[in-house]
Parts: C-alpha cells; sequence; structure tokens
C-alpha cells in the first residue's frame, strides 16, 4: 500500500492560494469621561460645574435616575424592545447578548433600514464612584469620592449602522458613567466594497473570493480610528446619554480607548481539500512545541526570565475542528480552518501595553502594524520549519572552523551536545521573531544541556554564531536577532536530531517505522559480516 503523499505547506501556500486578506476583526473599545477619573474632578463637576453647593454622591442617584427614565422614554417612542437579561455567566462574553437580538438585526437588515434595533438592560459589575461623608467640623458636610466595584443597571443599544453593520454601545448608569463599543472590522469593509462595485464572495466573517484582492486590501487598510470614531459620534447623538450636551460643551465627554482588539490575516484556498491537508501537516509540524518561551516572541516582546507572564501554547479540537492557540500575557493568537476552507489567524490584543502600545483609539494603527506582523511572522516560522533542508554550501561552512571579519571562529559541528543546545534555543520561536539577549539566550541554552552554562560561554557561542552569519546584532542595542540562515539551519539541525536520528538511535524516543528498522537491521548485519569478512574486529 503506497504511503500517503506528504503535504507542506510551502507548496500549498505558494501555488493554491485564491485570497489573502488582513483586516481587523472585532473591536471593542473603552468609553471613559477623561475628566472624572480622579476624586477633585468628581467634586469639581458636581460642584462648579453642576453649580451644587455641595459635592454630594446623591447627585449620582438623580443623574442616573433620569438617565434610565430617559431609556425608557427612548424605547417607547421609537418602539425599541427593550430585552432585559439576568446577571450574566461570567464564562461569557458580551457578544454572546448577540443571540438576543439577532432576530431584530435580521429583520431590520430584511427591511432595508439602519438604526437602534433592541437594547438590553441587565446587571453587571462595574468599578463606579462611591461617596462617604466625612466631617472634619460640626454643622459642614463634606464627601470623599473612592472607585468601588459595584453592581450596576447596564444598557446595551444594539444598532444596525450603514457603514459598520451589527455594533453596539454600552452605558452604564451610575457615576462616571463608563461605556463600551464593539464594532466588526470585516463587516465595514464589506459594506464598502459593495459601495465601491467590487464583486466578493462571502466565507462567513469574511471573504471566500474577490475579482481585485488588491482593491480589497486597500479597502481593509482604511478602517481606522477616523471610521471608528465618526461610528461612536453618531450614535451618541441618538442614543440617551446620562452627560449632556452642557456637560459635553465643558469637556465632560467620554473619550475612547482600546479594549480588545482582533486582527486577522485569511487564506482562502482554492480547494478544501488542500485547506485540509494544509492545516493538518502543519498542527503535525507543531504538535511538539509548548514549552512556555517558544509562544511569546511572536509578539516581538523580549523574553526576561524569571518572570511571572504567561507563555502558552494549545493544539485541541472540537470535534474534527482543529484549532492552535499561543498565549502571551493578556493577548494571544488563534490559528483555524474557517468553514473548512481558508486558514484564519487572529492576534488578539486584550491590553495594547504588551505590545508597549497607548490606550488611546489613536495608536490603532499602530497596533494594528504590529498585530498583522505578528500574523505574518507565525506563518514564516511555520514555513521555516517544513523548509529547513539547508545547501551543503551553508552546511560545510557553519560546521567547520571559520574565518571572518578577521577573526576566526570555532564551528558549530552537528551533534556536540552545545551546538544543539543552541540550535534548540534558536529554533524557538519566540527568539526567531523578536531578539533575544545573551541573558534570555543562556536560561534556554542552560535548561536544553541540563548542566551550567556561565554567562562567558553564552558570550563565546553569541561570537561564534554572529561570526558564522546565523544571527545579528540590532544597531544601539544588546539584542541580537536569528538570521534567514540561522533559522533555516537551527531547525535543520534541532529535526534532524530529533525527528530523523533520535527515534533511530534512541531508546528513550518512540520507534521509527517498522520497515526502516528492517532496513537498518539489514544494513547492520551486511557491514558487521563486511567487517568480520576484512578480519578487522578483535579476537573475542
Amino acid at each position: 500500500m503506497a504511503s500517503p503523499a506528504v503535504v507542506n505547506i510551502n507548496d500549498v501556500l505558494d501555488g493554491h492560494l485564491a485570497l489573502e486578506l488582513d483586516c481587523l476583526d472585532r473591536i471593542y473599545l473603552n468609553a471613559y469621561a477623561n475628566k472624572l477619573q480622579v476624586e477633585g474632578q468628581v467634586a469639581y463637576f458636581l460642584r462648579d460645574h453642576l453649580g451644587n453647593p455641595v459635592p454630594s454622591p446623591a447627585l449620582f442617584e438623580k443623574i442616573g435616575n433620569r438617565f434610565r427614565a430617559a431609556v425608557s422614554a427612548f424605547a417607547k417612542n421609537y418602539e425599541i424592545p427593550v430585552l432585559h437579561l439576568k446577571s450574566p455567566d461570567r464564562s461569557r462574553w458580551d457578544d454572546r447578548k448577540l443571540d438576543h437580538v439577532t432576530p431584530y438585526l435580521d429583520r431590520a437588515a430584511r427591511e432595508g433600514r439602519t438604526g437602534v434595533v433592541a437594547i438590553i438592560s441587565a446587571q453587571e459589575l462595574a468599578w463606579v464612584w462611591s461617596g462617604k461623608k466625612c466631617d472634619p467640623k460640626p454643622g459642614q458636610s463634606r464627601f470623599a469620592f473612592v472607585k468601588a466595584r459595584r453592581q450596576c443597571t447596564v444598557y446595551y443599544f444594539y444598532v444596525l449602522d450603514s457603514d459598520f453593520g451589527p455594533g453596539f454601545i454600552k452605558i452604564i448608569s451610575y457615576f462616571p458613567y463608563p461605556a463600551k463599543v464593539w464594532v466588526n472590522g470585516h463587516e465595514w469593509v464589506k459594506r464598502q466594497a459593495d459601495r465601491a462595485g467590487l464583486r466578493c464572495s462571502i466565507l462567513a466573517n469574511g471573504f471566500a473570493a474577490c475579482d481585485d484582492p488588491h482593491r480589497l486590501q486597500a479597502i481593509a487598510d482604511r478602517l481606522g480610528p477616523n471610521q471608528i470614531q465618526a461610528f461612536f459620534e453618531r450614535w451618541m447623538t441618538v442614543i440617551p446619554t446620562p452627560l449632556t450636551t452642557a456637560d459635553r460643551a465643558a469637556g465632560f465627554w467620554w473619550e475612547l480607548s482600546m479594549r480588545q482588539i482582533e486582527t486577522s490575516t485569511t487564506c482562502v484556498f482554492d480547494d478544501p481539500r488542500r485547506a485540509r491537508a494544509f492545516f493538518e501537516a502543519l498542527v503535525q509540524d507543531n504538535v511538539g512545541i509548548g514549552r512556555p518561551g517558544e509562544v511569546a516572541m511572536v509578539f516581538s516582546r523580549p523574553l526576561r526570565r524569571p518572570t511571572k507572564h504567561i507563555y502558552r501554547q494549545r493544539i485541541f479540537g472540537t470535534g474534527t475542528e482543529v484549532r492552535m492557540d499561543f498565549s502571551y500575557k493578556h493577548s494571544r493568537v488563534k490559528q483555524y480552518l474557517k468553514e473548512g476552507r481558508a486558514l484564519r489567524i487572529e492576534t488578539v490584543i486584550n491590553d495594547p501595553r504588551d505590545l508597549d502600545i497607548a490606550r488611546r483609539l489613536e495608536h490603532l494603527p499602530e497596533l494594528q502594524a504590529k498585530a498583522r506582523q505578528v500574523n505574518h511572522r507565525l506563518l514564516m516560522i511555520e514555513r521555516a520549519g517544513q523548509g529547513c533542508a539547508i545547501e551543503t554550501a551553508l552546511f560545510e561552512r557553519i560546521s567547520q572552523p571559520y574565518a571572518r571579519e578577521g577573526q576566526r571562529t570555532g564551528a558549530l559541528r552537528f551533534g556536540d551536545p552545545r551546538v544543539m543546545a543552541l540550535a534548540g534555543a534558536l529554533s524557538v520561536m519566540v527568539h526567531a521573531v523578536s531578539g533575544f539577549t545573551n541573558k534570555s539566550l543562556r536560561s534556554l541554552v542552560a535548561g536544553l544541556l541540563g548542566t551550567d552554562y556561565s554567562r562567558n560561554q553564552m558570550t563565546y557561542d553569541l561570537r561564534r554564531l554572529r561570526l558564522h552569519g546565523l544571527i545579528e546584532r540590532l544597531p544601539h542595542t544588546n539584542t541580537y536577532v536569528t538570521t534567514p540562515d540561522g533559522l533555516q539551519a537551527a531547525i535543520f539541525y534541532v529535526k534532524v536530531h530529533e525527528r530523523v536520528l533520535g527515534p533511530l538511535l534512541s531508546p528513550n524516543r518512540p520507534p521509527a517505522p517498522l520497515e526502516l528498522r528492517r532496513a537498518m537491521a539489514t544494513i547492520d548485519h551486511v557491514v558487521e559480516d563486511y567487517v568480520t569478512n576484512a578480519r578487522l574486529k578483535p579476537a573475542a
């Protein structure tokens, strides 16, 4: 029986992609009143702006009641259904509420109208201002304000927008009235492509095909802070809000910051069979990956040890669908097959500070650029993992002493324990994409060697790696990055050692295929007889 054909993901990516698109996916934002975030600002708002002699927390309830009454009147006047939900299951995210309003969104879409289609009222925990009375002198009233976590009434205003399609604005009814905004980038791109007359076929939350992929990518690239801010401003003039027009004129209004941003890369294959074969090959090649450091540096962050941050990777399936997850701090990368014909890579940033980016919405382009780099780096590393065979000239160069820049450096001989530990550390995903220092690489090499490994030894090894052209130092830093030759050579050394020779030579590894073991046994017997006949073996 013939062995099944071995799929190499490079062949599939290079020859069978129908469409590749980078696009913002889910966009989940915080909205906060910037001038109501510290105690003094609260007192100023209540006393100086609203004209109350005593900045009392009783005023919070007054404003909240006015807001709740306005919501009820708004829903009644425009015949908008109000859905009252119980306290949410904390294991479920806000977008599950979409299940309750989908019928209303679908109806509005069929009727070709936009607007607020439903309001969800729920009780949720939120950080709000709480007041406590403190009287420094008899006859005087003074209140101190502190942030506290309280159960509050919240309203989700679900809208069908002409630009973004389904979305919501959530407002908490207690001071300082924090809010959240949710929209979907793919939905925005779909509508802009339709307006531009670009013919596309839809693949769930994405695209299956397009007549002009370059124009489609250009449309996706246009989505940024201006369009999202316009969505927010448009609907904040429609829905009732606890802050008034006079409050806004005085500078008390909401500003947007990034809470969760998903950036996706979708690779649509020309045949669903290739999509399945591609992903199975990808999983098989990465199933052994999982040490903490192997995932973190997809995010372009230097790994410092010891560290309290979470770095992990999982490969798991639901039924027959397999998904690969990579996590770093508050953020993660997901890889999965979308409807059986497209590879979807999603970088989900839950805290922009993970990538040294401020949270304000104006920094979205920078965050999106870094997230796209994460997606592309992941593909780059996976490509290298399945195309790592090195040329004879490169193998000979690094396995022999080498003179470069007027200096002579030691060889990197295959099989040497220290060299193999270096190769293993360099092939770790995190270092391959973001860089490493003497300290961060040394900890990995020491762990692979299982013995003491000094800073001086690491310095020497960094020097010979650099002189062999396998790594290079970033200008004006102590950080190194792996060159393309270095990544290819490191993965080649590791794969040959661990996946080719290991099963043949080590009794502690899963054995090689039976046919190969039988052939090796035959060769071993023939060579032994050959040596015996040559009378080279010592007498017993």
